[in-house]
C-alpha cells in the first residue's frame, strides 16, 4: 500500500460521527444542518429526474448553472463574471483538489492557516506540495501581514485562504485579507479561497470576496458550494471561480476526479440560485437564533464560549470552563458517557496544535440543541469528576 495513504488519519469527522452512530448520541460534531433547505429546490430536483436528463452532464457544468453561479455574484458582490470563470464540481472539497492539483507542483509549498479544515493538508501532499501552517491564535485568530510573510519561501505557490473560517466561525476583516494580498501580490503567488461559509453570515455583517481586492481576481480561485448557502450538503455541488485561463486548468484536473455531477441536482441549484435570494436573510436570522440558544445553554451549564460571526459552528475553551482534560479525552467522554459528540480541534492542525478546544455545531432544531446541551452539562460534569 501507498505509505501516503498509510500515514492518513481516518477524518475527525467520520470518526466522532461513527462513534455517535454507534452509541445512539447526539451529532454535535459534523456540520450539517436539520433544518433550513428551501422546499422548491428539492421540488425542482425531483421534477428534473423525472422530466429531464439523467445522463452524464458537461464535465464543467450544465450551462444553466454556470451561468446561474456568474449571475450570483455578479448581483450580490459586482463581480464581472461569464459562465467561462466557473467550472461545476461535486462538492467544495472536489473543489479544492482540483484547484490544488491545478497549481501545485511536487515540491511546491502551499500555506495554510490553522486550525484548518483537515482535507487541505492530505490534498496538497498528495498532489507533492509541501504544507507551510501559519498558526492562528485563539480567541482573536488574527491573520498577521508579518506571520504570512514569515512563511513564505522561493518555493511558495499557494495561499490556501478560507473565510469566513472552519472551525473558527471567524469572519476576516478587510485589513486581514489585504495583508494576504499584499504578500500574493509581492511573491506573486496563487492564492486558493474557500468561501463556502460566504452566505452563513451572522449578526448583519457583509462579506468580501477575496478575488475583489484590487488586483487579486487574476490570481484567486474561489470555492464556493451551493451545499452550504442552501443547507443541502448531501448533494455535493460546488463550484470553482477563476479566470478562465486557471479555470481551464482546474477543470482538466476537474474531469479525472469526478467528471461530472448529477445533472437534476445542477438544474436544482441553478434555480435556487436564480430564485433563492429572498430565502437567504430568514436562514441568517435561523442560524444566528440557532448560535444564541446553543450559546446561552452552554454559558448556562459553565462552558466558556468563543465568539462564532460566520458559519454553523461554536468553539468552547475547555481550559477556560475548568476542565483539565484535553480535547480529545473530553470527545471521549462526551460520546461515551454523556451521548453527545463533539470535534477536538487539535486534528485541524499539525505543529503545536491547541489541545484546549472544541468545535459544535449550531445548526440544529431546537429540540437537539436543548438535548445537545442538556448532554454537555453531564460531560462536562464526567469531565471535572475524572480530572480531580
Amino acid at each position: 500500500m501507498n505509505p501516503l495513504y498509510e500515514s492518513m488519519m481516518t477524518s475527525v469527522f467520520e470518526r466522532m460521527s461513527l462513534a455517535a452512530t454507534a452509541r445512539g448520541a447526539i451529532n454535535l460534531g459534523q456540520g450539517f444542518p436539520d433544518f433550513g433547505w428551501p422546499p422548491e429546490i428539492l421540488e425542482a430536483a425531483a421534477a428534473a429526474v423525472l422530466g429531464g436528463s439523467n445522463q452524464y452532464a458537461p464535465s464543467r457544468g450544465l450551462p444553466v448553472l454556470r451561468a446561474a453561479v456568474a449571475d450570483h455574484y455578479r448581483r450580490h458582490f459586482a463581480q464581472a463574471l461569464t459562465p467561462d470563470h466557473v467550472c461545476v464540481t461535486s462538492g467544495a472539497t472536489e473543489a479544492l483538489a482540483a484547484a490544488i492539483l491545478a497549481t501545485i507542483s511536487p515540491g511546491d509549498e502551499a500555506i495554510i492557516m490553522t486550525p484548518a479544515y483537515d482535507a487541505y493538508v492530505p490534498l496538497i501532499r498528495r498532489a507533492g506540495g509541501v504544507v507551510r501552517e501559519l498558526a492562528l491564535k485563539p480567541p482573536e485568530w488574527r491573520i498577521s501581514r508579518a506571520a504570512i510573510q514569515a512563511a513564505v519561501s522561493p518555493r511558495t505557490r499557494v495561499i490556501l485562504l478560507n473565510n469566513p473560517h472552519n472551525p473558527t466561525g471567524r469572519l476576516f476583516d478587510r485589513v486581514e485579507l489585504e495583508a494576504v494580498a499584499a504578500v500574493a501580490a509581492t511573491h506573486n503567488l496563487i492564492v486558493i479561497s474557500d468561501e463556502v461559509w460566504e452566505h452563513i453570515l451572522l449578526d448583519g455583517q457583509a462579506f468580501t470576496p477575496f478575488a475583489t481586492l484590487p488586483g487579486m481576481a487574476e490570481r484567486t480561485i474561489k470555492c464556493g458550494s451551493a451545499g452550504k448557502i442552501f443547507s443541502l450538503t448531501g448533494w455535493k455541488i460546488g463550484w470553482l471561480v477563476a479566470p478562465p485561463a486557471l479555470v481551464d486548468i482546474a477543470a482538466r484536473a476537474h474531469q479525472f476526479l469526478t467528471f461530472a455531477s448529477a445533472p437534476n441536482l445542477q438544474v436544482a441549484v441553478a434555480q435556487g440560485l436564480k430564485d433563492g435570494d429572498a430565502w437567504l436573510a430568514p436562514m441568517r436570522l435561523r442560524f444566528a437564533r440557532a448560535r444564541d440558544r446553543m450559546r446561552a445553554g452552554l454559558e448556562a451549564a459553565g462552558y466558556a464560549v468563543l465568539p462564532s460571526a460566520a458559519t454553523y459552528f461554536h468553539c468552547v475553551d475547555l481550559a477556560a470552563s475548568g476542565i483539565a482534560l484535553d480535547d480529545e479525552a473530553f470527545a471521549v467522554v462526551a460520546v461515551e458517557q454523556a451521548g453527545v459528540a463533539v470535534i477536538p480541534l487539535s486534528p485541524f492542525s499539525e505543529l503545536d496544535p491547541p489541545l484546549h478546544l472544541v468545535r459544535l455545531c449550531f445548526a440544529k432544531q431546537d429540540a437537539t440543541i436543548d438535548a445537545g446541551v442538556a448532554a454537555l452539562s453531564c460531560a462536562r460534569g464526567f469531565a471535572l469528576a475524572g480530572s480531580r
